[in-house]
């Protein structure tokens, strides 16, 4: 038997965060926006206004639903809060979006297991990590899980699952449906895979593409376009790159292999500690016009 969700709370609100936490509030859930202060949470305020327009027009709604009316509700009924406790005091489910950094994350499950009801599930939308690495952290491992999306999720809206040994099957199975209801294909994950599906197959592309351009084998641009004429893609990897923002690929890849990190410090060099981050800057490998 599945476990009924109704109140939402997404930690983080940067680029998936914030994607995450309108998905669900336009499929009608009562969702809570959580980051570490005021400031951010203004900036995302922001974020969520430009995902209003977005939603109206391109996100999937069921027939005879407005696309507008819908992403005004949900743009309306959002609650945010830099406050834990306040954040997770009624949740139902707990979906952790921060920055991919092993020890934060155990962290921040530590603090929030002290202060979210014992009926809270928790899950993490880790890139790359695995659900094990974070469990034992969050004081209810049978409640705890992975759930991961990929970038402009109301497009490409896939949702891995992955629990661990430990994940109770009737909280796996609650978050399968959770999934189908806020307008998301589930992927069950059989067993533990850092990556799940989608970033085993994404991140040595990308991490290929960026080798090529680090060490002076070709430019960017020319990387892209090599890619998305011979295959026909409509993005190649370092648009990719831009969209889902440097800092994610920064942060895994700082802690990977001697490859991996030596990629992230060209990237850090060259294009992060420029304020070139990706097309939520205005620039990464490509330039944007700001809204």
């Amino acid at each position: 038997m599945t476990q009924t969700i109704h109140n939402v709370t997404v930690l983080g609100s940067g680029v998936l965060g914030s994607q995450i936490a309108f998905q669900a509030a336009f499929h009608g859930f009562a969702v809570t926006v959580y980051d570490i202060n005021d400031d951010i949470l203004a900036d995302a305020r922001k974020r969520f206004g430009a995902l209003a327009e977005v939603y109206a027009t391109q996100a999937p709604t069921p027939e005879g639903v407005d696309g507008k009316a819908a992403a005004d509700q949900a743009l309306a009924g959002l609650r945010y809060s830099s406050d834990l406790a306040d954040a997770a005091k009624d949740a139902d489910l707990v979906i952790e979006a921060i920055p991919e950094i092993l020890d934060l994350k155990r962290k921040v499950f530590g603090n929030l297991n002290d202060v979210a009801p014992s009926s809270t599930i928790f899950a993490t939308n880790s890139s790359t990590l695995l659900p094990s690495d974070i469990a034992d952290a969050t004081g209810r491992p049978d409640r705890f899980l992975a759930l991961h999306f990929a970038n402009e999720v109301w497009l490409h809206n896939t949702a891995e699952i992955m629990g661990t040994a430990q994940t109770d099957p009737e909280v796996f199975d609650t978050i399968v449906d959770f999934a189908t209801k806020i307008g998301a294909v589930p992927i069950p994950m059989h067993k533990e895979k850092a990556g799940y599906v989608l970033n085993s197959l994404l991140v040595p592309f990308l991490t290929a593409a960026l080798e090529l351009a680090a060490d002076g084998y070709a430019e960017p641009h020319d990387v892209d376009k090599v890619w998305s004429i011979a295959t026909g893609a409509p993005l190649g990897p370092f648009r990719i790159f831009d969209i889902v923002g440097l800092h994610t690929p920064y942060n895994i890849m700082a802690n990977g292999t001697d490859l991996e990190r030596r990629l992230a410090q060209w990237l850090k060099d060259n294009y992060i500690d420029q304020g070139k981050l990706g097309r939520a800057s205005g620039e990464g490998f490509y330039t944007y016009p700001q809204n």
